[in-house]
């Protein structure tokens, strides 16, 4: 809201400034002899330029993103304060010569100020440019000091699948969770998408993660704004910055489970999590399942358990859409999810 009302004052500001300007050219050129039959239509175009200045104004801030921002305003700062230590130097040096001639005064100012100027353009481009990998550095330290051992970096696929909230709110999951900037924009952009299935889910996570930092988890959320140059996957810079920030990572993407496995990042799967907390199914073991469609194989039907377990039943396909009684055979466990393989054993009444 704030944003919104400065935004307004400027646009009228701007508007001001362009009638004033447009006042003051009338005024002059009156004042050489010039005639005019009526000033406002002039006044009125001064106003509208100030207003086409403030919004070309708006457009180019636009397009100044986060990541431009932080690594152009080292370099501008440091230009600004060595030209203004420049002026401030050569004010004091003509201090000691107040009856030094006006064009000696200009040359040894002008002078002074193009050598601190040059110093500070130097430092920008070879300095400060290492600015933002200091600055980045310090706030890895910053986390970690503050939770050095519940360091958790939170991939898009958490955030879409929405179980992550109800697990922060059981206590299962303690210390910081840490976003990364680009895994926020790619959130946002399934968001955006066109696509209504991906648009939902992607607004999912952000009411998800909107959650996490307004209610009182039990976890602290970090917007992070490492974004590793050196990669363009998302999947290889979340392995990155947890090698960085020693931390683990929050996924329920398979794929991403094995690549960090093999780079020595610990994993924290949440589909892992929900297949440890399923009921152990045991083969000879008797059960009931409803048979809801037809399986791969001729003679299989395939049902589901309340907590969404696959029950793959052989000789079953004649009795879809009703109760049965089978009898486990085996169970396939994998990050992905369980399977339990069974055969028929009887038909319940």
């Amino acid at each position: 809201m704030a944003v919104k009302i400065i935004r307004l004052i400027f646009t009228i500001a701007c508007v001001v400034m362009g009638v004033t300007w447009a006042r003051f050219i009338i005024e002059n050129r009156i004042a050489t002899g010039y005639v005019m039959e009526s000033t406002f239509p002039w006044l009125l175009l001064g106003g509208f330029i100030g207003a086409v200045l403030a919004a070309v104004i708006f457009l180019l801030l636009y397009f100044v993103t986060q990541e431009m921002y932080e690594r152009v305003a080292p370099s501008v700062v440091a230009v600004l304060i060595a030209l203004i230590a420049g002026y401030s130097a050569s004010r004091y040096l003509l201090f000691w010569f107040p009856d030094l001639d006006f064009t000696y005064q200009v040359f040894v100012s002008v002078t002074v100020v193009l050598v601190f100027g040059y110093i500070g353009i130097q430092l920008a481009l070879t300095r400060a440019s290492n600015w933002e990998a200091l600055v980045s550095e310090v706030r890895r330290r910053d986390v970690r000091a503050s939770n050095a051992v519940s360091l958790k970096l939170v991939d898009t696929s958490v955030l879409i699948d929405g179980r992550i909230a109800d697990i922060c709110q059981s206590g299962f999951v303690e210390g910081t969770l840490l976003i990364p900037r680009f895994v926020l924009k790619e959130l946002q952009n399934i968001a955006d998408s066109a696509d209504i299935v991906r648009r939902a889910k992607g607004r999912r996570g952000l009411d998800i993660l909107r959650g996490l930092q307004e209610s009182e988890h039990p976890v602290s959320v970090s917007i992070i704004e490492d974004n590793p140059a050196n990669s363009r996957e998302v999947d290889e810079k979340l392995v990155i910055l947890a090698k960085q920030y020693n931390a683990r990572i929050l996924t329920t993407d398979f794929n991403l489970n094995k690549v960090a496995q093999i780079d020595g990042v610990t994993v924290l799967n949440i589909n892992d999590l929900a297949n440890a907390l399923k009921p152990a199914v045991l083969p000879d073991e008797v059960m009931e399942v409803k048979l809801i469609k037809e399986g791969k194989e001729l003679t299989q039907a395939v049902g589901y358990l309340d907590d969404g377990t696959m029950v793959v039943v052989d000789n079953g396909r004649n009795y879809l859409g009703r109760n049965v009684e089978v009898l486990v055979t085996s169970v396939l466990q994998t990050s992905a999810g369980r399977m339990i393989f069974t055969r028929f054993n009887n038909l319940v009444k």
